[in-house]
């Protein structure tokens, strides 16, 4: 039987493949479950991750988007905890920029056509380290800001450049929770997360 590999050792290792392919997925798992207990600044592009991508032209001209009132609890409930929150946006919405600063961010750049650059800067501004920041994008522009990030994310509709740059790829769509996700798993991982009620779901 010397070199001979039969056909219940096939199976026996084709089990071990599988177990160590699981092993592998849970450390995985578990690293970048501890880059999410260092993070105290969320960043996020607008377009395709706090909206679905969509642009509804309105007779008017206005450009409308869509965006998830779920998102806007998660990011109320983050800054009164403490976190830092920077939007980040190649577009330019009067009335998204509007919206996100009623939701209480300060900082809510429009018509960004280097988002590494500013990321880099305000993370120079502000004495934040790298490790400490959650990035999440979804398309080519965003490619060079989410290297810079500690953590990089996207939603699961995002390009495939986007995907394989990603440390962590919500099970959700943009516009349809990624952020809120994000956002929950830190606050959970560091015990921040709760049910207020204070805070207004919009």
């Amino acid at each position: 039987m010397n070199g001979v590999i039969t056909k219940r050792n096939k199976q026996l290792i084709g089990k071990c493949i599988l177990i160590s392919t699981f092993a592998v997925e849970i450390i995985l798992q578990m690293n970048v479950l501890e880059l999410f207990n260092h993070i105290n600044t969320f960043v996020f592009d607008v377009d395709g991750v706090l909206t679905d991508g969509t642009l509804l032209v309105l007779p008017d001209g206005v450009m409308a988007r869509r965006m998830n009132i779920r998102d806007g609890y998660a990011m109320q409930l983050a800054i009164k905890k403490g976190y830092n929150i920077l939007i980040i946006s190649g577009g330019n919405s009067d009335e998204v920029k509007d919206r996100l600063e009623k939701l209480g961010i300060i900082n809510v750049l429009m018509k960004v056509t280097d988002k590494a650059a500013i990321l880099t800067q305000y993370l120079k501004d502000n004495k934040i380290k790298k490790e400490q920041v959650l990035f999440m994008g979804d398309d080519i522009p965003d490619l060079h800001a989410l290297q810079i990030a500690g953590l990089a994310c996207c939603p699961v509709d995002a390009a495939a450049e986007i995907k394989s740059v990603s440390q962590y790829i919500s099970h959700l769509k943009g516009g349809e929770g990624c952020a809120r996700d994000v956002i929950e798993k830190v606050m959970k991982l560091q015990g921040n997360w709760n049910e207020d009620v204070s805070v207004r779901a919009q």
